[in-house]
């Protein structure tokens, strides 16, 4: 025998039991959730799901630690060279998942992508005026104004690589809204610690470890496999066979049972989410209301009625199940900018009243109205809207429920295309801003108001809310934030519902951390 060819073989042999044996320990993290993400283009779309999984494939120049301030991440520093420059000094030696070397280039091109048309993360780099390349690892942007809250919105500015976009005709975001797509889309090349292995929409999402990612994991995750699961049946009986190691949602009415399992834990937390109500405020006459030439929704006094027909606390009694916080004004406590008195609810539940207002207003026979709402997004969401429209039909305004998964419902509310809708806004930045922005100012169509779906219009409100952004003294600025949740209030522009309680339930052998911004850390979670 050739002692040559023998050793070869014997080397072979060993490789194969080697990688076998690498296979066999490697770690797979099995998740389920009621909603797909929607797309894999960073900032084709602010929705969490997408978020929670994409921000492990494409990182920003800055992140939260595990108390929500902000450390360096892409960047290792920052100078304030004056109060509309600020200096990022870049890490280096960081690679893209492709082998591309990451540089000032980079960020550059996708701060800039960010803020252009289709994209939809426009919020988070609407203060930028210019990215400017100082050297090949120094960025200085150039604000519009002064911003106290920059590195909060940086969090949610993912970095992409220049030259792959290019290459791959996805320089511009992709145009969620149109259903259009891209190649980023439903492919991904980020610096993260995971990356995008394969994306089957509404079928199952592959991520994989990236050996050379610049930082160092704090658990012990080699594979991540999501899974949606829209049936909340299904996902709880996944979870208790043990198909699935962890449900971010699973379903209230569940918890009981998997408490009861002894291979099941709960982690139970508050989320800096809102669930509330929002309406037509634009259309002079509203569709279907057998209203003609007029839009009922317009009139604060039948907001008001809208609002008072509601029985928050029955719903956080009986269709919660306890696990929701009633609300009052438009953002969650641990977000800056709320307080206790905002909070308080704007006019109390009375069938009676809700019914004189609509007299008053012209409507003693109400109208009829139709109210859309996700199916399998946040906690009970269809649940929650069918006691709604029981609450509404009882006042006269004779509603009529429309539900669908998120990834359709979205497209209708990001295009104005609903007369009353139920939604959810979580606060990337835990600060009032981010929500005042989005939701309350008007819709410019360049990335102000995104989500006012109502198209409702305040000039004053408006005012504020540009002086929020620019007002570096912090009570100046927080007596800004109260007023503008206030008038918001006042006027009942939206009708908020409750702040959301979210229950992660999992297998014994996971270890990870609660988060209010309901984002499993995928690199800090470990499963024996």
């Amino acid at each position: 025998m050739n002692r040559g060819a023998s050793f070869k073989r014997g080397a072979l042999v060993a490789a194969m039991l080697f990688t076998m044996a690498a296979t066999a320990s490697a770690v797979t993290l099995r998740t389920a959730g009621a909603n797909d993400i929607l797309t894999t283009d960073p900032m084709a779309q602010n929705h969490q799901t997408t978020h929670a999984y994409m921000q492990q494939v494409y990182e920003s120049l800055v992140r939260y630690d595990d108390k929500y301030q902000t450390v360096p991440a892409l960047a290792t520093k920052w100078t304030q060279v004056s109060p509309t420059q600020v200096r990022f000094e870049l890490r280096k030696g960081v690679k893209f998942h492709d082998g591309a070397p990451f540089t000032a280039d980079d960020v550059v091109f996708s701060l800039t992508r960010a803020g252009t048309k289709p994209s939809n993360m426009i919020a988070a780099v609407a203060s930028i005026q210019e990215a400017k390349k100082v050297d090949d690892f120094t960025v200085d942007l150039i604000l519009k104004g002064p911003n106290p809250t920059l590195l909060r919105d940086l969090t949610e500015a993912r970095i992409m690589n220049k030259a792959w976009a290019e290459k791959n005709n996805s320089v511009k975001s992709q145009d969620y809204a149109s259903k259009e797509e891209n190649y980023a889309s439903r492919n991904a090349n980020g610096t993260g610690p995971f990356q995008l292995v394969s994306w089957q929409p509404d079928v199952k999402l592959t991520l994989k470890k990236n050996a050379n990612w610049w930082d160092k994991p704090r658990g012990n995750i080699d594979e991540v496999v999501f899974t949606p699961i829209k049936s909340a049946a299904t996902r709880t009986a996944a979870l208790i066979s043990g198909q699935v190691d962890v449900v971010i949602d699973p379903p209230p009415q569940d918890l009981a049972r998997m408490k009861a399992s002894p291979d099941i834990k709960i982690l139970e937390g508050a989320e800096n989410r809102t669930i509330y109500l929002g309406l037509d405020q634009f259309r002079d006459e509203l569709p279907g209301a057998g209203t003609p030439g007029k839009n009922p929704l317009k009139d604060k006094r039948v907001r008001q009625a809208m609002y008072q027909a509601i029985d928050i606390a029955g719903i956080h009694d009986r269709t919660m199940r306890g696990l929701s916080v009633n609300a009052g004004t438009m953002v969650a406590p641990m977000v800056h900018g709320w307080s206790k008195e905002l909070d308080a609810r704007a006019s109390k539940y009375d069938v009676d009243a809700a019914k004189k207002l609509l007299a008053d207003a012209g409507y003693p026979n109400g109208f009829s109205l139709t109210l859309e709402c996700p199916n399998d997004r946040y906690v009970n969401d269809e649940a929650i809207c069918q006691a709604v429209t029981a609450m509404w039909t009882r006042i006269g305004v004779k509603t009529n429920l429309k539900t669908a998964p998120m990834a359709q419902f979205v497209t209708r509310v990001m295009n104005a295309e609903v007369n009353a809708y139920l939604f959810g806004w979580g606060v990337a930045t835990f600060d009032s801003l981010y929500s005042l922005d989005a939701l309350m100012a008007t819709k410019d169509g360049k990335g102000v108001g995104t989500y006012n779906a109502g198209r409702f219009s305040d000039a004053k409100l408006d005012g504020m809310i540009n002086q929020i952004k620019v007002e570096m003294d912090a009570p100046k600025r927080d007596a800004l934030i109260n007023d503008a949740l206030k008038l918001v209030k006042d006027e009942y522009y939206y009708l908020p519902v409750h702040h959301q309680i979210r229950p992660w339930a999992m297998r014994k052998g996971v270890t990870t951390q609660h988060r209010a911004d309901d984002r499993l850390m995928l690199n800090w979670t470990t499963l024996n």
